[in-house]
């Protein structure tokens, strides 16, 4: 799960940085987006070290939540409805 989490990041994190019509304010998301990157990475890298969970009161919210400005410039991913069931359980393939 960790390491998913991480290729995750660092491809959202390549796809940004290979953007390369980036203007001024598109460049201060892309670092207010990096630097959330990097603060998500610390605290995997914290977890990885400690490997507890906490309970309660012990657990620290304000570092899990997501600037929304940092999810701004992600693309939106639009679902395929062309699906067409009758494939899945064919036997002629």
């Amino acid at each position: 799960m960790k390491k998913l989490s991480i290729l995750t990041i660092l491809l959202l994190a390549t796809s940004l940085y290979a953007d390369g019509n980036v203007s001024k304010t598109d460049n201060n998301n892309s670092n207010l987006t990096q630097k959330q990157i990097e603060e998500q990475m610390k605290l995997e890298e914290k977890f990885a070290k400690e490997q507890k969970f906490y309970q309660g009161s012990e657990y620290d919210l304000k570092s899990k939540e997501i600037n929304q400005k940092s999810l701004d410039n992600i693309p939106a991913i639009e679902p395929d409805y062309d699906f067409d069931i009758t494939d899945v359980y064919r036997d002629d393939i």
